[in-house]
């Protein structure tokens, strides 16, 4: 199946000269939904993954699907404020400011083997500060996976520079 077709450009959004591109239409065509789970699972399915950590907002509607494969637990990584009780936070850079993420403390185990999920990643800020939050609660990330990226932008070799493997289903050149 050719995901790149259930992908959906829009351009200049959020801001000019950037091709913002959007998994929504891919989550409701239930084939290619089905596809980007399974090939997201694959290469991990016997790695004894125990906790898929997926970031706000598509990395939760991945992340849960491929937690419920790969019979772990789910982890939600959210923006500031947004879990109650006592989390763990990290600041990192965006393009145009900065942003922070949270996760509960008891969240995770010590050791407990845990892959990250997102729907897309360019730079790599949001995946290195989800990683590093990751490590902080005691996590072995053993694994990354994202359905779009964007290489030319660097963020999936900082991920793997960083220790952990990388699986992406599609690229797409520029921004």
């Amino acid at each position: 199946m050719n995901l790149i077709q259930a992908i959906r450009t829009i351009p200049d959004y959020p801001k000019k000269g950037i091709m913002f591109r959007d998994i929504t239409t891919l989550l409701g065509d239930a084939e290619a939904f089905r596809h980007a789970v399974d090939a997201l699972v694959d290469p991990f399915r016997n790695e004894g993954i125990t906790k898929v950590a997926g970031i706000e907002a598509r990395g939760f509607i991945l992340g849960g699907a491929i937690a419920y494969h790969l019979k772990a637990g789910f982890v939600p990584l959210r923006k500031r404020g947004k879990l109650p009780g006592e989390t763990y936070a990290v600041e990192y850079a965006l393009e145009y400011g900065v942003d922070s993420m949270e996760m509960h403390r008891d969240a995770l185990i010590e050791g407990e083997r845990t892959m990250l999920i997102d729907d897309l990643i360019a730079t790599g800020g949001t995946a290195m500060a989800a990683v590093d939050l990751l490590r902080r609660a005691g996590a072995e990330v053993v694994a990354a996976g994202f359905v779009i990226d964007l290489p030319e932008l660097g963020g999936a070799q900082k991920v793997i520079d960083a220790g952990v493997p990388v699986s992406s289903l599609v690229t797409f050149a520029g921004h």
